[in-house]
């Protein structure tokens, strides 16, 4: 098992302890906002790992308005949007010698509160609420991409869906991108982090995983609005692969 992460992870779990100590866990670090730190993990990863069975595509960030990334995109759209993107396309290679060559991308259903969608505003967005704005937009893009990318990712054997994991009480969820009167929701509604995983883990193993390419919400695919803008959207991650990682990434793509 593989895990690409920002941090490393605290002491003090037996499983992931003996799992690192005996080598069945192995892990690389990026920053997900930094263009230059992802290459380089994914380039020693490409060089060090075998196949990718099953990628799953879970780092994200909900933050306050106004944040940027080292490259100068809005953060939201930087880490939840494109970083998943450059990943996946980055690890084909290892995903064609997997077993069960899928993709699992964690999308949320805060995509479902989005009224206006405007593909060219993802970088530098107007809207800035906390959670409904650039949050549910990178997460509503994320879910477009997808479902636009899944039948060229079909024709290379490989599976792709995005799936919202339901409300988690992570750091994440209490953090300062969530609304204030919200927060103390999360406490009392917000199910642990282990349920949340087991709904991604269904949408890759499961006895109904859903449709290539779909947005998987509470164990069920559900329509996505702004269809019309999934061309643009992956046009848009896509110019950013070829542009800023593609010639940094060792390997066959």
């Amino acid at each position: 098992m593989v895990a690409l992460v920002r941090s490393g992870f605290a002491p003090g779990n037996a499983l992931i302890d003996a799992a690192l100590g005996d080598g069945r866990l192995r892990v690389y670090h990026a920053d997900f906002s930094d263009v230059a730190s992802l290459s380089a993990a994914l380039a020693l990863l490409l060089q060090q790992e075998t196949r990718v069975d099953v990628l799953f595509n879970n780092a994200g960030v909900s933050v306050g308005g106004g944040a940027r990334s080292k490259q100068g995109r809005e953060l939201h759209f930087e880490v939840n949007t494109v970083a998943p993107y450059l990943i996946t396309l980055a690890l084909k290679p290892l995903l064609w010698l997997g077993a069960a060559k899928t993709v699992i991308n964690t999308s949320s259903n805060a995509l479902l509160t989005v009224k206006r969608f405007d593909s060219r505003t993802l970088e530098n967005p107007t809207d800035l609420r906390k959670l409904f704005g650039p949050y549910a937009t990178s997460k509503l893009a994320l879910s477009l991409w997808t479902r636009e990318l899944a039948p060229r990712l079909a024709e290379e054997g490989i599976q792709i869906r995005s799936v919202c994991p339901g409300p988690n009480k992570t750091p994440m969820s209490a953090g300062e991108g969530m609304p204030g009167w919200l927060r103390p929701l999360t406490h009392l509604f917000f199910s642990p982090p282990s349920r949340g995983a087991a709904r991604l883990y269904d949408a890759a193993f499961g006895a109904y995983p859903g449709t290539p390419g779909g947005f998987i919400n509470k164990g069920k695919d559900t329509p996505l609005r702004f269809t019309d803008q999934a061309g643009d959207v992956l046009a848009q991650v896509d110019a950013i692969y070829q542009r800023e990682l593609a010639d940094g990434i060792a390997g066959p793509r």
